[in-house]
């Protein structure tokens, strides 16, 4: 469900048109450079004028929690070989099982998100997508009524270009109206919309003509974009200002894949840009570094410790891609962490920043939350043993006559009474992170803002408003 890489290219027989896509957007402020925060007040190109009305649905007003296709099962659509694991109506119905039986639904994980491949190669007479006759016999408005019936929401996958990613019809800009129509009829909750073979000015016209469509329907259906990640992801390219007005959510970079050296790649272009994407982020708005892919093959137990509690940082949705018929007890109990989940819930939508980068190579990570609370991550990037990390608060910028509980995100473990100039230690493991959760039990309730001036190594001091 992302902006396709260099790989879904590749299988869907071709490149992409897709100029300056996530790639491009490496070179001037991509891993090891300086984010340049200018470029988000000084650089704002207005590409389009949104027709009608804006985004304003009132929809994701945290980031959306669910499941999707893509990473675990790809375009997978050999069922007479591979029946348990193909892009069919079956996967999809007992996926939503899983959410609805096995505790996911409570804690927020709400949408099943259909992924490419999951057309028919052709449109009917009329010219309206149509789902495989042999892998969704029931059609898709079956599909959401199951889903819907289970109290949970159906996600789909559309792509504004001739193709999709994988080679399945796109949405051009005379079937805008028409497919948007199509996904209400069929009660869908979701729509993502990739780029594939479409130009820049194709993508400038149809993303924001894809708004007013969906708005025109009536029906409540959240919006997520890959526009982003086909201009590099940057200003002047990309306007997060008018992003904002455009989509839910939307698509920075490229593809995840299922290992370790992946999710890197995104920790380090999202927080290598976090001054020109942290802002941009909000309630009904939200940066999407792409799935989970925590229950696969790629990561360890702290590797996907740390995708988890960096996701949660970030402010970024919560969309698993993992077989949740199958998935590891381990795996199930980080996706399923009640207190990392009401830290990615927080209302008040703060993406979270960098704060630190120690020659250690442990990092800092600092979100502020609702009711004067915070969120902090420590982690790792060595590789060989567990690292003994000492610092205070106030060494993190935290205001230094406050008093703070602290609960560990994981472990559960408490340290009453942490005063802001107390020295304390947190041990590390490699690739691993420690979470803590804190709130001041001395001080005014007030939020965090981000002092952007006065940070510690020019990351971000919080200060009391």
């Amino acid at each position: 469900m992302g902006a396709a890489p260099r790989e879904r290219r590749r299988a869907a027989g071709g490149l992409c048109p897709a100029p300056g896509g996530p790639e491009a957007g490496m070179g001037a402020a991509g891993p090891g450079g300086r984010p340049r925060a200018v470029l988000l007040g000084l650089l704002l190109v207005v590409l389009v004028v949104v027709p009608g009305r804006g985004l304003d649905n009132g929809l994701a007003r945290t980031p959306p929690m669910g499941w999707l296709a893509w990473e675990r099962f790809r375009c997978n659509v050999d069922c007479r070989a591979d029946p348990r694991h193909c892009i069919s109506e079956v996967l999809f119905f007992e996926m939503a099982d899983r959410l609805a039986e096995d505790g996911w639904r409570e804690l927020g994980y709400e949408y099943v998100n259909i992924d490419d491949c999951w057309s028919a190669k052709q449109r009917d007479a009329e010219g309206r997508l149509v789902p495989d006759p042999e892998r969704f016999p029931r059609g898709i408005k079956a599909l959401a009524d199951y889903v819907h019936a289970r109290g949970l929401k159906l996600g789909i996958y559309g792509d504004l270009g001739t193709l999709t990613c994988g080679g399945y019809p796109g949405t051009t800009l005379d079937r805008v109206e028409q497919d948007a129509q199509t996904f209400a009829e069929w009660g869908v909750d979701m729509l993502k919309l990739d780029g594939c073979y479409s130009s820049g000015e194709e993508q400038a016209k149809g993303y924001p003509e894809m708004t007013r469509a969906l708005n025109a329907t009536g029906r409540p259906i959240v919006y997520s974009c890959s526009w982003p990640a086909y201009q590099g992801g940057l200003p002047p390219k990309v306007n997060y200002t008018l992003l904002a007005t455009i989509c839910n959510l939307w698509r920075n970079y490229g593809d995840i894949q299922d290992s370790w050296d992946s999710v890197l790649s995104i920790v380090d272009w999202f927080f290598a840009n976090q001054d020109v994407l942290q802002p941009a982020a909000g309630p009904g708005h939200w940066n999407d570094p792409d799935m989970l892919i925590i229950g696969n093959f790629g990561l360890s137990y702290e590797q996907s410790r740390s995708q988890m509690a960096l996701w949660t940082i970030m402010a970024a949705p919560l969309l698993m891609s993992t077989d949740l018929r199958t998935i590891a007890p381990s795996a199930k109990e980080i996706l399923q962490n009640r207190l990392m989940i009401q830290i990615n819930q927080d209302p008040l939508g703060i993406q979270g920043r960098r704060i630190i980068k120690e020659k250690s190579r442990i990092e800092v990570f600092l979100r502020p939350l609702s009711r004067a609370a915070s969120a902090l991550v420590f982690f790792s990037r060595r590789t060989d043993m567990p690292y003994r990390y000492t610092t205070s608060l106030a060494k993190l910028g935290f205001p230094e006559k406050a008093v703070y509980e602290v609960q560990d995100v994981y472990s559960g473990k408490t340290i009453s009474g942490l005063k802001a100039g107390d020295n304390f230690t947190v041990v590390v493991n490699p690739s691993g992170v420690v979470m803590w959760y804190l709130y001041p039990t001395a001080l005014r309730e007030q939020p965090w803002r981000f002092d952007q001036q006065q940070a510690p190594h020019g990351g971000a001091r919080p200060l009391l408003l």
